[in-house]
């Protein structure tokens, strides 16, 4: 008896253990570590699931919000934090974008750019030259048949792929942390399909360089962002080279080819002259790590370029290109004697490298040295408490509202420094904190036209056939993703988001949806009350305002809504008011009154009523009315 009660004792004992380490070990959820005190700011269960997937998410689905609080916020969350949840549905509607499996050096030979077909095509002797100046019509159609009778696509294709999946991703994913953390760390480390030479390399920039990044450690985010061909060529490092011509000739690095012969490493791609460029030197301080305020010099930036010259772009083109053709005949070992480092599509060239001291903060990098100095600065600067600051800020501002307490950033600050600028545990520090469940922080962030849209298809339960018609409803809202040119990115801030004229692009993007006029997106708002139709406008606008914005407190906003239910020219009003405002002014409480005081004119008296005794998919034109004016309302626009 006592050998057995012994026995079930120790068992007892490292069964507990075992969970104790478990609960620590990378990758696995501990929801004993998220307390979060919503409770302490009288929020009610079912509001708090509504903060957490109004933050965390693009937007609740139908039932969401009972579902997170029947599951517990705290589980939920750390199911997120871990982005394991299965996406077999998302990954069928994206298996017949085949583009987006491939590698950056597949791409640029499926997808060249036109001035790169070109040059093949007249190199082949299909096209002549002179045809482009005197037939340019002729030299079209030539280009294209080339193009198909070699397999090759146009950039754009490419490109639409790419932004088909990025909504996708976001409507449907179930990993819907990942998702939006990767749109913060992209808009972060910024690149722009407006910079011709990274276009081709976005793809793979998100896909294997932001996505697997997002909630890991920024110091892997920050190196991989650094080493990524979409992020060399944007900010021009790639050709940035230091000034080593005291260097005597024999000795520039040399490297032998299997063939035998004798090469200096060539230029590569290079179309500004080479020399030293500070572009990502400052921007990676500025931008990425310290911020504008972090206490670098001018003179940092100076040497923190020297430090990173030579990290270059491994060359990708078979097309006639030279370094392309010496790499193919130089073997990896002969490379990594000659002090190149080649990983993926990145490059360490050593002929670029300035071999000089530099001194970056402080820190001194004795002369010689190679690829390792870029390594040790950007690990330096991902570990600065300014970095930490400025990172916390960020994330606090995404997450919290536009101004966050000193308090929270400090407290996440400390954690980023503690925890080796662990993404995740930063996060746990903000959502653990009073500060994040505060009445400053509940509904007090501004959706940006994307978030607004795939947070409309979420909670109407939309059927996306074609994402291409989204995407242009959010470039009319204001928000062009992925061709934002400044490294900035899109600011996080309301006032950018909010005035006249976005409101009335909003409240058509809102009509428009439910009322089915958006090619390729399907709705069935019957569906959403279980098919039981709204006796009146008033009953529907109490049902679908409670469906479509669980959790918030909606008396002002239906009281508000009200006197739009019945108006036949609604959609007159808001076509007027939009051609009459334009799109920087401000003052959202205009156009509200323009929208609902019955007074403005009519743009086109041919019209028919908007909603016209259609029916829609299940969909009839006064419960689309409703819906669309609470997609279009001020309070659905706060998240």
């Amino acid at each position: 008896m006592k050998k057995a009660v012994k026995y079930w004792c120790v068992t007892g004992l490292l069964l507990c253990m075992f969970t104790v380490f478990t609960a620590f070990l990378p990758g696995y959820p501990n929801p004993g570590k998220l307390k979060f005190p919503y409770r302490k700011a009288g929020l009610t269960p079912q509001q708090a699931a509504a903060h957490l997937l109004s933050r965390f998410t693009y937007g609740a689905t139908p039932g969401e919000v009972d579902e997170v609080v029947k599951e517990g916020p705290e589980k939920w969350f750390a199911q997120q934090l871990e982005a394991q949840m299965p996406d077999d549905s998302l990954n069928e509607l994206l298996n017949k974008y085949d583009a987006l499996k491939l590698s950056n050096t597949q791409i640029v030979a499926q997808f060249p750019k036109n001035a790169q077909v070109l040059r093949i095509a007249v190199k082949d002797g299909v096209v002549n030259r002179d045809s482009v100046r005197t037939n340019p019509k002729a030299y079209r159609a030539q280009l294209q048949n080339y193009m198909q009778q070699n397999g090759l696509k146009p950039e754009q294709e490419l490109l639409q792929q790419f932004i088909n999946q990025k909504i996708l991703r976001a409507a449907y994913s179930n990993n819907q942390l990942q998702e939006v953390m990767t749109s913060f760390w992209f808009n972060h480390f910024n690149v722009s399909i407006v910079k011709n030479d990274c276009a081709q390399f976005i793809p793979d920039y998100e896909r294997d360089v932001i996505r697997p990044n997002a909630l890991g450690k920024f110091n892997d985010l920050l190196l991989a962002t650094a080493k990524s061909p979409a992020m060399l060529y944007y900010l021009d490092n790639f050709n940035s080279s230091g000034n080593n011509a005291e260097k005597p000739q024999a000795q520039k690095q040399q490297i032998k080819s299997d063939t035998g012969r004798m090469a200096t490493m060539p230029k590569f791609k290079a179309k500004k002259a080479l020399g030293l460029n500070e572009n990502y030197a400052r921007e990676v301080m500025e931008l990425h790590t310290l911020g504008v305020d972090g206490g670098y010099t001018q003179q940092d930036v100076t040497q923190a370029a020297k430090v990173l010259t030579g990290w270059t772009v491994y060359p990708m083109d078979n097309n006639g290109e030279a370094g392309q053709k010496l790499m193919n005949r130089v073997s990896a070992d002969k490379l990594q004697n000659s002090g190149f480092v080649h990983e993926g599509d990145f490059l360490f060239n050593p002929n670029r490298h300035d071999t000089g001291e530099k001194t970056v903060l402080g820190h001194h990098f004795a002369a010689g040295g190679g690829y390792e100095e870029g390594v040790q600065l950007l690990n330096m600067l991902a570990h600065q408490q300014a970095t930490a600051k400025f990172i916390s800020r960020k994330i606090a501002v995404r997450f919290v509202n536009d101004t966050p307490p000193q308090t929270l950033i400090d407290k996440m600050a400390r954690t980023f420094m503690n925890e080796d600028g662990d993404i995740k545990k930063v996060l746990i520090t903000m959502v653990n904190s009073p500060e994040f469940w505060s009445a400053a922080a509940v509904r007090e962030k501004t959706k940006s036209p994307f978030e607004l849209a795939i947070g409309a298809i979420r909670a109407l339960h939309a059927d996306v056939n074609q994402p291409n018609q989204v995407f242009n409803w959010v470039n009319k809202m204001g928000e062009k993703m992925y061709y934002y040119q400044a490294p900035t990115g899109f600011p996080d801030k309301g006032q950018y988001w909010i005035n006249t004229g976005a409101l009335l692009n909003r409240m058509n993007f809102g009509l428009a949806l439910a009322s089915g006029r958006i090619p390729g997106v399907k709705i069935d708002l019957a569906a959403l009350n279980n098919h039981h139709e709204p006796e009146s406008a008033q009953a529907a606008l109490d049902t679908y305002s409670k469906l479509i914005m669980p959790g918030r407190p909606l008396d002002a906003t239906i009281k508000r809504l009200t006197p739009m239910l019945n108006d036949p020219k609604l959609m007159d009003k808001v076509d007027l008011a939009s051609a009459k405002t334009p799109a920087a002014t401000a003052a959202p409480a205009n156009v509200n009154n323009q929208l609902m005081d019955g007074q403005a004119g009519i743009k086109n008296k041919q019209k028919n009523n908007f909603m016209a005794q259609q029916t829609i998919a299940g969909n009839n034109s006064m419960l689309a009315q409703v819906v669309g004016v609470i997609i279009g309302s001020p309070e659905y626009q706060r998240r």
